[in-house]
């Protein structure tokens, strides 16, 4: 209870007094309140307000976060990740992981990858499927790796140039490079371009005369190199011929491609299939390739990509990597790391040899200008 002297109310009904002295009055204090003719029922505290420094200021929640913790534990025992690192990132799971994965990647392979793609590693306990997001079993969680563009590389000058070496050095160079990224990843190439020549002309039939005059197809064989077409008649293509081609010339003038291309096949022929893919799942859109392989800038191929590209990003696209494993399973977790090491190692390994044919000859380093709605990287 407070009780008011009247004596106080009389000065406050007279207005505030002017302080003829010019010096402004005492700023109030959080101590002991003078007397004021205030009572209360209890003395003032001497600190009135809170202090602030033993609030936190900021919360930090982890869904699931035993599941979290068992896969940090899993990274330490597959050597992936040090117990030191777990002060370093605040004892979080998600920062601990994430620090741990691309400090094994390495910055020079980021570096790589992050010029010539946009890839995104993600560990989920929650995945897509026909359409719908579905939990995991309580145990399993999933990796996957999903690209937001796709790379690209003009082959054409390169396989003339080999041609020029010897006949037939070109082509051979051509298959065995798409052959062995089919192997591991999603490409688009003139296979593709001949599917949705082929797709046009199927629905150009299905219409009547005036609307199918409307149509206008690729052609996609008048914008192949005369060697690359010539090994698409007849079925003249033997790969343990152009094996024994790119061998032959492993130390000559492109002798650095070769190499290179022969790591990837190595590498692709290596690539673990075994573990547990997420491919039974339904995804709404044409999956977006890892690389698109033109001959020609603004040919025929890029023509067509740039066409279906619309699309690729409109749902869901198909992860470029999915794996499903259990982080106290041992042997999942090693098999789990090996796919991710390989697909990592194929990538930089695949974007080292694109960098040198664009910087051989002609293909020195430029901006292109790809317009808006392609999807491939600058």
């Amino acid at each position: 209870m407070q009780t008011i002297p009247r004596a106080v109310r009389g000065r406050r009904e007279r207005g505030p007094s002017l302080h003829r002295s010019g010096q402004s009055p005492a700023a109030p204090t959080f101590g002991d309140a003078p007397a004021l003719g205030v009572e209360t029922l209890a003395r003032c505290s001497g600190q009135a307000l809170p202090t602030l420094e033993s609030v936190p200021t900021s919360y930090n929640h982890e869904v699931h976060s035993e599941l979290l913790y068992d896969f940090c534990a899993a990274l330490v025992r597959c050597g992936v990740a040090r117990p030191s690192q777990w002060k370093q990132a605040g004892e979080s799971g998600n920062v601990f992981a994430q620090n741990a994965i691309r400090e094994a990647i390495t910055t020079d392979r980021l570096d790589l990858l992050q010029r010539n793609l946009e890839y995104h590693l993600q560990i989920e306990d929650v995945i897509e499927k026909y359409g719908y997001d579905r939990a995991l079993e309580s145990s399993e969680l999933a990796v996957m790796i999903t690209s937001g563009n796709c790379g690209y590389v003009e082959i054409g000058e390169a396989v003339e140039a080999l041609e020029a070496e010897e006949t037939g050095l070109g082509a051979a160079f051509y298959w065995q490079f798409t052959y062995s990224l089919y192997r591991v990843m999603r490409i688009y190439n003139h296979d593709d371009a001949k599917m949705r020549e082929e797709m046009l002309h199927e629905w150009a039939e299905q219409e009547d005369e005036e609307s199918r005059e409307q149509y206008e197809f690729p052609e996609v064989d008048k914008g192949l190199p005369e060697c690359i077409l010539k090994t698409l008649k007849g079925n003249s293509r033997h790969e343990f011929r152009d094996r024994q081609l790119l061998l032959k010339h492993k130390s000559g003038k492109f002798g650095s491609w070769i190499t290179r291309l022969r790591r990837i096949q190595r590498l692709a022929r290596l690539y673990p299939k075994s573990g547990r893919d997420l491919g039974d799942g339904y995804y709404d859109s044409m999956p977006l390739p890892t690389l698109l392989v033109a001959f020609k800038e603004h040919d025929v191929i890029c023509a067509c990509f740039d066409e279906e590209s619309q699309s690729m990003l409109e749902g869901s696209p198909e992860p470029a990597l999915s794996i499903v494993f259990s982080p106290n399973d041992e042997d999942e977790v090693r098999k789990a790391k090996k796919i991710i090491e390989r697909f990592v190692l194929i990538n930089c390994e695949l974007f080292q040899l694109v960098e040198e044919i664009q910087s051989w000859g002609s293909h020195e380093r430029r901006d292109i200008d790809r317009g808006e709605l392609s999807l491939r990287a600058a």
